[in-house]
């Protein structure tokens, strides 16, 4: 399976649907609404109007598609849910083009604007959901025949695992688990579940596993006495892309925990790493980008004179740069403005403090209003970072926290932010203790994530750095 191809396939025939459909709607305005205003026939006129629709429209959808999260998941699609995503998008983006394009129209009667919204509407629709229709079709029959599969592991070894694992392989048409093997949590001299499959190993190697074996979704099928090991398990695996689901208890299906997607699927909880509904998530992203970049053409004057700044009044690089642990603990080079001496950590990592002699005195004026971390603009662009987040660490201190709040790798759910709750709410952290304390904001901030919270926490940020208090 390729991903990216089968994405790409997705977006070709959304992208030539568009300029289909568009096509037809013109054909349809100059052949029969048209001529109801002039009183005689209209050719058929390919003008200004027909191009920039062709180019611009075609765009728009795709944007659009990817805001409602069309293209995510793309092996895993019900086709019912699809018709129905279908048509709610092109009613929102019919509803747009109508608005923004075809309000104008000189008509006869309003009756006319009725029949341009209904014969845009269902032409776009029959014209867009047929393809996809014909390609979620061949993929769900290919992942039915187990022609496509999505590697899975298996946590746990003895009769619930052989039992999940049994239902899956003997379901007339296939889920799409393609089982490598399992791992177990305890050591012992043979396991019930490796009559079945291979065990790859214990607990402890399931980052390697994941890695080596490539991953993409994890049954967790423990036996009653071992429930207290899940909390564990879970907190583990938030520093893998990889989806989670576990067997359900009685109480879970009684207070509703458990949705089933497929009538003849195994019922299963899925733990997810969404936190947010898929159109927030992709504008966030959409928001980041554009906020980013804009910031960084906007504030390039700036960002000359403080790169002078640096140059002038100390020695060493006008950048630092270091490794921070991002989203599902994937290491990346953040970048700042030098705020302190060159050979502040000759000693190995060090926290600053508000009166930390190693801070150059443009460093001081740089830090007092965040102007030193302007370069993490850069680190949006290129989707290391997101403009709200909880503030990115070195593995070093990562794992000094994990000794005292284990909780902490939730935070790695989310991209790392340029700003964050637990930033504005608690300023820089000096020590280790300090990081705990102000955990506790950064992980409320997952738990309550929205666009809506994100823009607060940007105003607040502003008004706290227009204040000249130091955050």
């Amino acid at each position: 399976m390729n991903k990216t191809l089968h994405t790409l396939k997705y977006i070709a025939f959304d992208f030539l649907s568009a300029i289909l459909s568009w096509t037809a709607f013109y054909s349809y305005r100059k052949l029969y609404i048209e001529p109801q205003k002039f009183g005689y026939e209209i050719p058929i006129e390919l003008t200004s109007r027909f191009y920039i629709g062709i180019i611009v429209i075609p765009f728009f959808w795709i944007f659009l598609y990817y805001l409602t999260g069309y293209y995510k998941d793309i092996y895993r699609k019900s086709r019912l849910k699809e018709l129905g995503q279908t048509i709610f998008t092109t009613i929102i983006g019919v509803i747009i083009i109508f608005f923004t394009s075809l309000l104008d129209d000189e008509i006869v009667s309003y009756q006319n604007y009725y029949r341009l919204f209904f014969a845009l509407l269902i032409i776009h629709f029959i014209v867009t959901y047929i393809p996809r229709l014909i390609i979620t079709t061949q993929t769900n029959n290919k992942i039915h025949k187990r022609i496509y599969g999505f590697n899975t592991l298996i946590i746990g070894d003895n009769k619930k695992a052989v039992e999940i694992f049994k239902n899956i392989e003997n379901q007339t048409e296939s889920t799409g688990n393609k089982f490598i093997g399992f791992i177990n949590l305890i050591q012992k001299e043979s396991y019930l579940l490796e009559k079945y499959i291979p065990n790859l190993g214990s607990f402890n190697q399931i980052n390697q596993i994941i890695k080596e074996n490539h991953i993409e979704e994890i049954i967790i099928a423990l036996e009653s006495n071992e429930h207290k090991e899940i909390e564990k398990i879970i907190n583990n695996l938030q520093t893998n892309d990889v989806i989670l689901k576990a067997i359900p208890s009685m109480y879970d299906i009684l207070t509703g925990k458990v949705k089933m997607a497929q009538i003849y699927g195994t019922p299963l909880i899925q733990i997810s790493h969404s936190l947010m509904p898929t159109w927030q998530e992709h504008t966030k992203q959409a928001i980041d980008f554009v906020l980013s970049f804009i910031a960084l053409v906007i504030l390039s004057p700036l960002i000359m004179f403080l790169a002078i700044g640096i140059k002038l009044t100390s020695k060493g690089p006008v950048l630092y740069s270091h490794e921070r642990i991002g989203r599902f603990g994937k290491p990346f080079t953040l970048y700042k403005f030098r705020s302190m001496a060159e050979d502040a950590e000759t000693n190995g990592p060090a926290l600053s403090s508000k009166n930390d002699y190693r801070i150059t005195p443009f460093g001081k004026f740089m830090r007092k209003s965040k102007l030193d971390e302007l370069p993490n603009f850069y680190n949006v662009l290129k989707g290391d970072m997101s403009l709200v987040g909880p503030r990115p660490e070195r593995k070093y201190y990562i794992d000094q926290i994990i000794q005292k709040a284990p909780h902490y790798l939730h935070l790695q759910k989310v991209k790392p932010g340029i700003t964050s709750w637990g930033q504005v709410k608690y300023g820089y952290a000096e020590s280790v203790d300090q990081m705990v304390e102000r955990l506790k904001y950064d992980i409320l901030y997952i738990e309550n994530m929205s666009l809506y919270v994100d823009f607060k926490i940007m105003i607040y940020t502003i008004l706290t750095i227009f204040k000249g208090q130091h955050i």
